[in-house]
């Protein structure tokens, strides 16, 4: 069961990382990539994971406040990402605050997450 966590949170951080870096790669010219949607929802994914096996560790006790506030913060990232994504594949601008909203959010459920 170690190794499976360990799993799910290196995946985690994976998938943080490509939404942050693609989001400072893009910094001069703003846009949300597919790769940025899909890191998200690996994140969901993953993290979800790792509550579940929490859970259901013995005398472990989960912090449900903390979870639903960066679950919440996730799905900003993920539906900015998803509006993101689609109006790149039409070809269409990505408004700036749009992308800055995929990387930064990312960036405070991070830091949520190491300072809570």
């Amino acid at each position: 069961m170690d190794f499976l966590f360990s799993l799910m949170l290196f995946l985690h951080f994976v998938g943080l990382a490509v939404i942050i870096g693609t989001w400072i790669f893009t910094m001069k010219r703003p846009t949300v990539t597919v790769g940025q949607f899909w890191s998200a929802i690996v994140m969901l994914l993953t993290g979800l994971a790792m509550v579940a096996m929490r859970e259901m560790q013995e005398g472990f006790e989960v912090n449900h406040m903390k979870i639903g506030i960066k679950l919440v913060i996730l799905l900003v990232v993920a539906v900015a990402a998803f509006i993101g994504m689609r109006k790149t594949k039409l070809g269409e601008p990505v408004s700036t605050g749009l992308a800055h909203a995929v990387g930064g959010m990312a960036l405070i459920n991070a830091a949520v997450a190491v300072f809570w």
